[in-house]
């Protein structure tokens, strides 16, 4: 009877053990995480740098486009404050951390100057990103299409 109460007792204990280890595995991310096509949406808010005046609202909808290795292209549809630019494009780099973290430069074209700290979840489904450049509170959602 005591052998089987201490088999009982240590597949408990057992259990519990594996109930309470914590999970420490983590995706593992690389530049080539990214690839194709991401529908992206951006709210947000622009300083306007004029004295007594608030930030005016910003918007952007529009695609980017991953290689993989490391070259993002973007093409969009931007508002701000009511000013509509449409057909607007922009080309630079993006890195990819192991723990899926990252960022986007774009150097060229209409968003030229605009950077971004990123996020990626669900094996490159999805990418959260915040705008680091001055003077702009934006955040995005982009999905791969």
């Amino acid at each position: 009877m005591n052998r089987i109460l201490s088999v009982l007792l240590a597949l408990a204990l057992s259990a519990t053990l594996v109930v309470l280890t914590p999970n420490t595995a983590y995706a593992s991310c690389t530049d080539a995480t990214l690839t194709g096509n991401y529908a992206v949406i951006g709210p947000g808010f622009h300083n306007t740098k004029v004295p007594g005046s608030s930030d005016v609202p910003l918007a952007v909808v529009g695609v980017f486009t991953f290689n993989g290795s490391g070259k993002i292209d973007f093409s969009f549809t931007f508002a701000n404050n009511g000013a509509i630019l449409q057909g607007g494009t922009g080309s630079g780099a993006y890195t990819v951390a192991s723990d899926c973290t990252g960022s986007i430069s774009f150097t060229s074209g209409d968003a030229s100057g605009v950077n971004f700290n990123t996020v990626i979840i669900g094996d490159g489904a999805e990418i959260f990103g915040i705008n680091t450049s001055p003077g702009n509170t934006q955040t995005f959602d982009a999905k791969k299409q």
